[in-house]
């Protein structure tokens, strides 16, 4: 799902994000309360950063529930699990070929060619990434991040993040400079 971003959307994620939003153009998916939750961010933004991260967790109910599988390990055990299991190397593999493949539509990017997000093919370095991927393409692309939303409870059960006072993504870049190796 990509739909075209109106004002209040970015009004929506700036409150998720507690700055503005940067470079976005699209809304990638929408949380089941309606509001966004993954954005298409450009891949080179607007002063010139080259940005890898082109789906990007706002919704800090998720993003501090991932955050909690990022403290308990999640991170190290599945990059032990790609080393030892083919299969889901090779799956994860293919969910980075289809990251480049979406970006590239986008636009190209020379400095973040061939860089994908998260780890991504070979390692897992931020669950925020996968899982916002695996929510903007939809099940059966990113294993990982598939998995990651698995786990997740239902984050939109309390209505939507955006009407929270101090709604802020906890454990998402800021700038393009934090997300360059992701």
């Amino acid at each position: 799902m990509s739909v075209e971003v109106d004002r209040r959307d970015l009004d929506a994620v700036r409150r998720q994000l507690g700055r503005p939003p940067r470079d976005v153009l699209a809304i990638a998916h929408r949380c089941p309360c309606g509001q966004p939750d993954v954005v298409q961010t450009a891949p080179r933004l607007d002063d010139g950063t080259p940005f890898p991260t082109m789906y990007y967790l706002t919704c800090p109910r998720a993003a501090g529930a991932i955050g909690t599988l990022e403290s308990q390990g999640w991170m190290r055990e599945m990059t032990a699990r790609l080393a030892a299991d083919p299969e889901l190397a090779a799956h994860y593999r293919r969910a980075h070929e289809d990251y480049l493949r979406r970006r590239t539509a986008l636009a190209e990017v020379p400095e973040i060619a061939g860089i994908s997000a998260g780890g991504m093919p070979d390692r897992v370095k931020c669950l925020h990434v996968l899982a916002a991927h695996a929510l903007a393409a939809g099940p059966g692309i990113n294993p990982l991040g598939d998995e990651i939303l698995v786990a997740l409870d239902d984050w939109w059960a309390r209505g939507a993040c955006a009407d929270d006072q101090k709604a802020s993504a906890v454990g998402t870049p800021s700038t393009g400079a934090a997300a360059a190796d992701d």
